[in-house]
């Protein structure tokens, strides 16, 4: 088969639950929960791992239990062949959904015949900025920061910019705050969340099965009560903040061919897949342009995507790209997004985009987009086809 002729088509994908800060996840170590995810997808998928060509594992403070190529300690870990290689990526926030567009363009090419795409954070034990030495900052070299006139970046103010730029009030951005809880504690309850997530086992014997950031006491009244959290003048709260979390991902990716050759269900067409960068200073605002390149790119309109999935750094940036975009409010983010559900960096791609598919499958949604925001003014966006 020709380049011309490959596709890439996604076979499987699981997520564990997320684990709130210093919660029961936190008991366990990025290498083991990231094996406990791919063990989970070679015995959902039926795939021998003898046949994985790369684990490609996106994974942003690599220190500690998260460093020495995270990826190869995960595949040990997981008891998988010796002969399956392993990668760590790290384009930041989107750092899983980058291994899913590098394993696409793997077996498109004919480089791979089957690669894993997936990511992990450990935020409880390897906290941000821990690989920088700067606590949740973005140190820059000198030439860089004079260049903008700054002397630190801060995706913190970064959403602050965009609140302001897009007219985005303390009351607005607290009722999307609420929203994201709302719609998490519902498709938890409805059992939407169920078929991916693989239950984790903890030390004590207990069985991890749900996603412990949704806090369901949530009213606007507790929202209204946060003080601003990074200017005494600001509007962005800890409850319209992405929350620090923990968990892993994965996707199996192959050809359509492949998959039919060993009797594989194809969930979802990898469709398009493109990158932008925008302002580092504001920060998270790459996703506009990057949803526009994926539309003109894929030859589709907005209204052609029945669902989307934007990352919830913090709620400023879905709502930028709603205003931007023109995408329906009620097809994005539709079961919550990062500041219930939790954003464990390295595996918030991969988490999206189990999520979407899954709701693909169970919607009869033929085409679904997701974007993110990553540090330093960049984003993916991916557009998905259903199978």
């Amino acid at each position: 088969m020709s380049g011309a002729e490959r596709d890439a088509v996604v076979v499987g994908c699981v997520r564990t639950p997320i684990g709130r800060k210093r919660g029961r996840l936190s008991a366990l170590n990025a290498v083991d929960v990231s094996a406990i995810v791919l063990r989970a997808l070679a015995e959902r998928t039926g795939v021998d791992p003898v046949l994985i060509d790369d684990v490609i594992w996106g994974c942003v403070e690599k220190v500690g239990e998260q460093s020495l190529n995270i990826a190869r300690n995960a595949v040990l870990a997981a008891g998988w062949p010796e002969s399956v290689p392993a990668v760590t990526v790290d384009r930041q926030c989107g750092s899983s959904q980058q291994s899913v567009h590098f394993a696409a363009a793997g077996v498109i090419s004919g480089q791979y015949e089957f690669a894993v795409a997936g990511g992990v954070e450990m935020m409880s034990r390897v906290p941000l900025g821990a690989s920088s030495g700067v606590d949740a900052g973005s140190p820059r070299p000198e030439s860089v920061m004079s260049r903008y006139g700054v002397e630190r970046f801060s995706q913190g103010l970064g959403a602050e910019l965009i609140a302001r730029k897009w007219g985005l009030g303390r009351e607005t951005l607290d009722e999307y705050g609420l929203r994201s809880h709302l719609n998490a504690a519902a498709a938890i309850d409805s059992g939407r969340f169920a078929e991916e997530i693989v239950p984790v086992t903890l030390p004590d014997g207990s069985v991890l099965q749900h996603d412990e950031g949704v806090r369901r006491d949530s009213t606007a009244e507790r929202m209204a009560a946060l003080p601003a959290a990074f200017s005494p003048s600001g509007v962005i709260t800890a409850g319209t903040s992405s929350q620090i979390s923990d968990g892993a991902a994965a996707l199996l990716v192959t050809t359509s061919a492949a998959a039919a050759r060993h009797g594989l269900r194809a969930l979802a067409r990898i469709h398009t897949a493109v990158l932008a960068g925008d302002d580092p200073v504001m920060m998270l605002s790459a996703p506009i342009p990057a949803t526009h390149k994926a539309l003109a790119r894929a030859r589709l309109s907005m209204s052609d995507i029945g669902t989307a999935e934007v990352n919830e750094a913090f709620a400023p940036v879905p709502l930028a790209w709603l205003a931007e975009t023109g995408a329906d409010p009620a097809v994005t983010n539709p079961d919550g997004g990062a500041i219930a559900l939790g954003h464990p960096l390295g595996a918030s791609g991969a988490r999206l985009m189990t999520t979407m598919i899954h709701r693909m499958r169970r919607e009869g949604i033929r085409f679904g987009l997701q974007t993110m925001c990553e540090g330093g003014g960049l984003a993916n966006a991916t557009i998905l086809e259903l199978t």
